[in-house]
């Protein structure tokens, strides 16, 4: 079974806000099982076709979560070395209990030294910030003394998501996610990175992939998405270029790929 997912579009500083609103409602109503928002602090270019996350991701859940009931909602992908764990970990925390269980706690790396630099956060120590980072928050999660008392403890599990292709990504996945998203990744390569994964796993990992359709023809995305569903893809995100039209074309995907693929 493929769980169908969007990365809501948050490229664009003049985007009307209720947009998002609209877009998470519909993908919830179209029986989508998670809603990704992405992360950039200070990018050192505009908002757009690169850099995404206009709206702080964390805060922009908990408004979500006020207007949704069943969807998961996450960030794809929190740069966690460039904030505090004990932070990143209260807020998750929080946003799980607020919203009925319902947050997945994405993180990743960071891949752009201008913005590190912007935050004055170090790009060189961003892989040992992150190890360390995530090793404070699971186990924040799981209970253990951290030298104090954290609440709201998850009455439910909060899975942390680890975003990332590259080697250090995967040994990342395997000691601490509980699921995993790749990216433009074909199906030999995402099913040799799951071989990966699992080979060094300590805890059972949801494995999936995003996919880019801003648009165009459908007849190739689906064949992408059929490709990587038959190398053992869980789960498929989708993001959809800019938020004009991304209503349409994330309700396309929701209504063909369930009747295309065997989910």
């Amino acid at each position: 079974m493929v769980e169908l997912q969007v990365v809501l579009p948050d490229e664009s500083a003049t985007m009307p806000p209720e947009r998002l609103t609209e877009l998470a409602v519909a993908a919830e109503e179209l029986g989508y099982g998670t809603a990704w928002l992405p992360d950039h602090l200070l990018p050192p270019g505009e908002f757009g076709s690169t850099y995404g996350g206009v709206y702080e991701p964390l805060v922009t859940i908990g408004y979500l979560a006020a207007r949704t009931t069943r969807i998961r909602l996450g960030t794809s992908v929190l740069v966690l070395p460039m904030r505090s764990p004990y932070v990143v970990a209260k807020q998750a925390a929080t946003l799980h209990r607020l919203s009925g269980e319902r947050v997945i706690l994405g993180i990743g790396t960071g891949w752009d030294e201008t913005e590190f630099a912007a935050v004055g956060a170090s790009f060189s120590e961003r892989g040992r910030r992150t190890d360390e980072g995530l090793e404070i928050i699971r186990g924040l999660f799981e209970g253990e003394d951290r030298g104090g008392v954290f609440e709201p403890k998850p009455r439910a599990p909060l899975p942390i998501m680890i975003g990332g292709t590259t080697g250090p990504a995967l040994r990342r996945v395997a000691r601490f996610g509980d699921e995993w998203q790749g990216l433009n990744l074909d199906g030999a390569g995402f099913a040799a990175a799951v071989a990966r994964i699992r080979s060094q796993a300590v805890r059972p990992v949801k494995v999936g992939t995003r996919l880019h359709w801003p648009g165009g023809p459908v007849a190739p995305i689906i064949e992408s998405a059929q490709e990587l569903a038959d190398a053992g893809a869980e789960t498929l995100a989708f993001s959809l270029g800019d938020h004009e039209g991304a209503l349409e074309r994330m309700t396309m995907l929701g209504r063909l790929l369930p009747e295309r693929l065997w989910w």
